[in-house]
């Protein structure tokens, strides 16, 4: 069995190399709206270039009164180094997953509604970043799918894991989790240093990485990516580092 609640969210710890990002609040004191977001097919791991000629994609919410981007893929932050959370070590990184029965497992312990929401949103074969943080050296370490959409997470009910909650009732569970595998590793590791590099010149002219979410919305462990987002920083892997 993989251990128990090694992702992070609740109380989540900002990156030790990002210097805007502060000590998150428990979701408690970070009221979250409820997010829907659509789903397109994921492409086949190609990353594309020329990214001034990309178009964003844009859908109207139910209510009609604003659009919103649409997000397929996804960014999943957890600890590669050891952290005791309640007495429990909540250290997980990609190694640990490449060690899991067919190198899958689930993805437990997320105590943030819009995280929360996120996992919700997610579908069967949708990929994702795998992101190590809150250690030396944080970045993008390699790919993930997802396997399995969302369920209960059964952290939830354990009195003995650090993410139990006592107010969630089986019949009307408040968290989920979702199952992934892995994918491969990306051919370099991609740092956050070298992607806020380009996030803070694309808010400049206009680029895809304007509004990642990685750094508008640094908090949150779970965090959606548009295709133009995955595709400009899968294509960072080709490039030599800076």
């Amino acid at each position: 069995m993989p251990w128990p609640s090694r992702k992070r969210d609740k109380g989540v710890v900002a990156d030790k190399k990002e210097p805007d990002a502060k000590i998150a609040k428990t979701e408690e004191e970070t009221p979250d709206k409820e997010e829907e977001e659509k789903s397109t097919k994921p492409p086949a791991g190609s990353s594309k270039s020329g990214w001034k000629n990309w178009k964003k994609t844009k859908e109207s919410d139910s209510g009609g009164e604003e659009s919103k981007i649409t997000y397929c893929h996804w960014l999943l932050k957890s600890e590669p180094e050891s952290r005791l959370e309640k007495g429990v070590d909540v250290k997980f990184s990609i190694d640990d997953l490449k060690a899991q029965p067919n190198q899958t497992t689930f993805w437990d312990g997320v105590r943030n509604y819009q995280a929360r929401n996120f996992l919700r949103a997610m579908k069967l074969g949708q990929q994702a970043f795998f992101y190590h943080s809150n250690c030396k050296e944080p970045g993008i370490v390699g790919i993930v799918k997802i396997v399995k959409e969302a369920y209960p997470d059964h952290t939830q009910f354990d009195q003995k894991d650090p993410h139990y909650d006592s107010s969630s009732r089986k019949e009307n569970p408040k968290w989920s989790m979702v199952d992934v595998q892995f994918v491969r590793m990306t051919k370099r590791f991609i740092p956050l240093s070298e992607i806020k590099a380009h996030h803070l010149a694309h808010k400049a002219d206009g680029g895809p990485l304007k509004n990642m979410m990685l750094f508008t919305r640094q908090r949150l462990s779970i965090q959606p990516l548009t295709q133009e987002e995955f595709d400009f920083v899968l294509s960072l892997e080709e490039e030599k580092p800076h």
